[in-house]
């Protein structure tokens, strides 16, 4: 996740919450979700109005929790998302799913449309961003009503084998959107808490400001946590009914994240993400003159993609290949996460208190791997 296996600030936390007060809902009031609340929003960019936190339990119910509110918010019910994104597999969330892989025969995406997502390496419009953008508009002029309740976007695309959206792509898109009626939101379940190294939230690193923010995963470092925050406008309207969740801000989960942001700051998490990450991605790329399987080699901080083909002209992904050298891999003590639509990408998201060493040990591993293919 984000701060390592069992890091004694974010133990201690836990045991002491653990020994004061296990279990109560946002019902009663506690010092601990409170607290929290108030030290999540302000990581956010000062210039935003993001400041009302709620609190659910993993990324999928926080993204269906962001769709209602775009929705009740804007009195649209059409959303737009991205081909080849990931954000949850429950009913609600797997409508905004642009990977069949993840996807059940099953009437899921009612209200959902997909457009092109910006991606340099396989997308049909390469690098031309107004090309993606005109995509976009022509989804939501073709397939909508023209109104739409929001537009839902990763900033690196984690599941769909860690694919970065181009620069220049985002502040268009939120132009395009806010003028159909949306808002924009921003699922950092897996970019956010400083893992791109040069920003706390991969949104920043476009310089955009959504309307909601979705989170999870490094936000409690294991714990069972997700977050929405917004807008004091957008987050009044659940105000109309009752919003409940029993374990959304139980006081253990909130004394670990707390602790979490302290120790992201203090161990200087985000430095390591950006520090670290730089020779990740340098290591890689020797990697890629020296393999010809590696097609690309992508991302940014702590959050890269290394994506195996059986040709670089045709770019036919290396699905078995890559299935081989992934087992090889772990026999050899290294454990990668494996994505994207064919399965042919390795994942490499280590916990950020990672070292250049362990990168070093990666690199021999995956050079291993690939000279025995």
């Amino acid at each position: 996740m984000s701060c390592g296996h069992c890091h004694p600030t974010i133990d201690a936390a836990i045991g002491k919450q653990l020994h004061q007060l296990q279990h109560t809902t946002t019902i009663y009031l506690n010092d601990q979700v409170a607290s929290y609340a108030k030290e999540l929003s302000e990581r956010f960019p000062k210039s935003s109005n993001l400041k009302v936190c709620y609190f659910v339990n993993s990324g999928t119910e926080a993204n269906e929790l962001a769709f209602l509110l775009a929705r009740l918010y804007t009195k649209n019910f059409d959303l737009i998302a991205l081909r080849n994104a990931y954000h949850g597999i429950s009913q609600a969330t797997s409508a905004a799913l642009g990977l069949s892989t993840w996807k059940h025969n099953l009437p899921t995406s009612f209200g959902v449309h997909h457009a092109m997502h910006p991606d340099a390496y396989r997308g049909p419009f390469g690098d031309d961003v107004d090309a993606y953008v005109s995509d976009l508009e022509s989804v939501i002029r073709c397939s909508t009503s023209g109104q739409i309740a929001g537009f839902v976007h990763e900033t690196i695309q984690g599941v769909g084998g860690a694919v970065p959206l181009l620069d220049g792509y985002l502040p268009k898109v939120y132009e395009r959107v806010r003028a159909h009626g949306g808002v924009c939101i921003a699922d950092e379940v897996q970019t956010g808490f400083g893992r791109t190294g040069t920003r706390y939230f991969g949104f920043e690193n476009h310089g955009v400001t959504p309307d909601i923010v979705t989170m999870a995963k490094g936000i409690g470092n294991g714990l069972p946590m997700g977050a929405v925050i917004t807008t004091p406008e957008i987050a009044n309207t659940l105000s109309a009914k009752l919003h409940f969740n029993t374990f959304g801000g139980n006081p253990m989960v909130m004394a670990g994240a707390r602790a979490v942001l302290r120790v992201i700051d203090d161990d200087r998490l985000q430095e390591n993400s950006h520090e670290v990450g730089t020779h990740l991605l340098h290591r890689l790329h020797e990697l890629a003159d020296k393999h010809d399987i590696i097609g690309d080699v992508r991302g940014k901080g702590l959050m890269v993609g290394v994506e195996l083909v059986k040709d670089r002209v045709t770019k036919a992904p290396a699905t078995e290949e890559a299935a081989v050298a992934f087992e090889m891999a772990k026999d050899m003590g290294l454990l990668l996460g494996k994505g994207g639509l064919y399965g042919n990408v390795f994942r490499i998201k280590p916990p950020m208190c990672v070292t250049k060493e362990d990168v070093d040990f990666l690199s021999a591993v995956l050079d291993e791997a690939f000279s025995q293919l």
